[in-house]
């Protein structure tokens, strides 16, 4: 036994030295006289201190092992299977994809006008990622906005509630900031985590009063103007590309060809610091800008329109009209006015309440283009139609005549003439030229012993100038009109169809609705031979990018269906309204021309529309136009002055 051990437990335990100690010691713990060793006892197998079997230390290792080995598995499957989500997670702490705005493409005329501007502006946007999510501390803030720019804080919270999971975009709270609201704005932005003044562009359409150089304010119901996503745009347009601050076009032009004149965002990775501003530009992906459209449109012949129209409208009395002028040869839209009209200005940025109301509760609905969406009755201008089907079917011939002594008489009715004691012997030709009823309602309905067209042909041929469909212009909002027929009368006011209902539809009254567009198409089939040509206002689409250009074609939605032989008596029907009929005032101009009156009547209480349509030159028709002023009375009086006066500015143009 070592002697250190002795001489410690003496020391703590007294003096116990000798033999009798010694002994006592080694018996109670048996120690190794060489090593110094515990050995077990030879009685109990024990040792000092707990005891530890080999189970129970399997067991311990066994827990131990499997801890580790959940453990290690969790960190590989963040590390190997979620390990981009969290990577993603951490670098947008300080790491924002934001998109760079395309610049929209520009809008001309024919003659390369610019009708349209990108400008600058600024816009107020919040980043849900980055906006306090303390309600308190986001309250203030709010607050804050609210105090600056007016805006309703419960506004701005609602868009928060609306749009929150767009959590790395900036939602729009304002836009069109004015300089001073923005500077405010930037500098108070240290204090404002999640709020961003964006730089933009609003679109700037360059309308002029009618009396300025160019531009007109009818200009507006063409190209339109651009609004914000609602909710159904955003969700419908997202996997397009479309962000939540995003405009696109809502009317007009603008909308028709959003996805050419939009363009494609660009990106840019950007290192932010702990409020959400940008601290560095990382990477760049330059945006591409819009297509431009070249209109077939020339906006001298759109202003010149305006004011002729506008002037006759004071002149009559009368506060609503529409003037449409087109090539015949192509569907070129060379000018389209409705009025009253507005400044689509109002609408560029947002428009006011105050203002969107003044628009809203006109009478004259000034928003509504009613050269596409208004539909009338066509009054004596679809005789046009009566007559080349009365001709195509061998029904009569340009010689066939017909005593008109001022109406028939069937049963108890009386369908009368516009003039008393009627107008004699009657052909094709001066039926067309006079608009004498008594004639169409033979070809129409027939009377004694002749069986006119009837119903369902003069449908029929209607519906191949197409009407009671649309045109296909590239406008929205366009009416297709309406044709009635035996079936619609039965179901819609059970009555059964009787004779008189197809003599009004053979002069364009009773419940037969066009638009004025249709009216100049089914002009231009019978000025262009026969052809039904689809109207639009787009000539060509360029591509500044690529340097190149793409020409929209003419399309025809019709064709052949009546005899070229039989629509030149028509034109000459039309021809004579100019030489000794109603359409006289035609003959002050330096050309030959064609055309045709007509007045129809809507309503017992309200004057009849006017109308004129007709196209120039006779012998080579370059151009349609069409004319309609409601409750104008006369088409001779009131409409037709503003298409002679349009056709001589025009012939002064484009005749030299």
């Amino acid at each position: 036994m070592s002697n250190k051990f002795f001489d410690f437990f003496n020391k703590s335990h007294g003096d116990l030295s000798g033999k009798y100690h010694q002994n006592w010691i080694e018996e109670s713990f048996n120690f190794e006289n060489n090593f110094g060793r515990q050995r077990a006892n030879t009685q109990t197998d024990t040792y000092v201190g707990a005891s530890l079997s080999l189970k129970k230390l399997m067991i311990f290792f066994g827990i131990f092992s499997i801890g580790i080995l959940i453990l290690l598995f969790r960190v590989a499957y963040l590390q190997i299977f979620q390990g981009e989500e969290y990577r993603s997670l951490a670098e947008n702490n300080r790491i924002r994809l934001r998109p760079i705005a395309a610049e929209r493409g520009i809008v001309y005329d024919r003659f390369q006008t610019q009708l349209v501007q990108n400008i600058p502006s600024f816009s107020l946007s919040i980043v849900p990622q980055d906006f306090p999510k303390d309600k308190i501390q986001g309250d203030k803030i709010l607050q804050q906005i609210t105090d600056i720019t007016g805006v309703p804080k419960a506004d701005m919270q609602n868009i928060l509630d609306k749009y929150g999971s767009y959590s790395y975009e900036s939602l729009n709270i304002k836009e069109n900031l004015d300089y001073e609201t923005a500077l405010k704005l930037y500098i108070e932005n240290a204090n404002l985590p999640g709020i961003l003044i964006e730089k933009g562009t609003k679109r700037l359409y360059l309308n002029r009063a009618p009396d300025e150089t160019y531009g007109t304010l009818s200009l507006s119901h063409l190209l339109g103007y651009l609004g914000k996503l609602n909710e159904d745009d955003l969700f419908s347009l997202k996997d397009k590309g479309y962000l939540s601050t995003d405009n696109l076009g809502k009317t007009g032009l603008e909308k028709s060809y959003e996805e050419i004149l939009r363009g494609t965002y660009g990106k840019k990775k950007v290192e932010v610091d702990a409020l959400g501003r940008e601290q560095n530009v990382l990477a760049e992906d330059p945006p591409t800008p819009g297509k431009n459209l070249v209109l077939s449109l020339d906006v001298e012949a759109q202003v010149k329109l305006e004011k002729l129209l506008s002037t006759q409208l004071k002149i009559t009395n009368r506060k609503k009209g529409v003037a449409v002028a087109m090539n015949p040869q192509t569907g070129e839209i060379l000018a389209m006015v409705s009025l009253p009209t507005f400044d689509n200005n109002d609408f560029s940025g947002g428009i006011s309440v105050a203002q969107y109301r003044k628009y809203l509760y006109d009478n004259t609905k000034p928003l509504f283009n009613r050269a596409i969406g208004g539909t009338y009755p066509s009054g004596s201008i679809v005789k046009l139609v009566v007559a080349a089907a009365a001709l195509q079917e061998h029904l009569v011939t340009r010689t066939t005549a017909f005593l008109s002594t001022g109406g028939l008489e069937v049963g108890n009715w009386f369908f009368k003439d516009w003039q008393a004691g009627g107008h004699g012997v009657t052909n094709v030709i001066k039926a067309l030229a006079w608009s004498v009823n008594t004639y169409f309602y033979y070809i129409g309905g027939g009377y004694n012993n002749f069986s006119g067209l009837g119903a369902d042909k003069i449908i029929e041929y209607m519906k191949e100038f197409n009407l009671s469909k649309s045109t296909g212009i590239d406008l929205p909002g366009e009416n297709t009109g309406f044709l009635p027929s035996k079936e619609w009368k039965l179901e819609a006011k059970n009555e059964r169809w009787y004779v008189g209902d197809t003599y009004n539809l053979s002069i364009g009254q009773g419940d037969l609705l066009v638009t004025p567009l249709q009216a100049a198409v089914w002009t231009g089939a019978i000025a262009n031979g026969g052809k039904v040509i689809q109207p639009r206002l787009g000539k060509y689409i360029v591509d500044t990018t690529e340097k190149t250009s793409y020409e929209i074609p003419t399309k025809i939605l019709n064709n052949n269906f009546v005899d070229e032989s039989n629509i030149n008596i028509v034109r000459e029907g039309m021809r004579e309204c100019v030489k000794t009929g109603s359409c006289k005032l035609l003959n002050s101009l330096p050309f030959l021309a064609a055309g045709k009156t007509g007045t129809a009547q809507w309503s017992k209480k309200g004057d009849p529309h006017a109308w004129f349509t007709g196209f120039a030159p006779y012998y080579n028709p370059k151009i349609v136009i069409t004319v309609l002023i409601e409750e104008g009375r006369e088409g001779s009086t009131a409409a037709m002055p503003v298409a002679t006066e349009f056709l001589r500015w025009w012939g002064a143009k484009y005749l030299k």
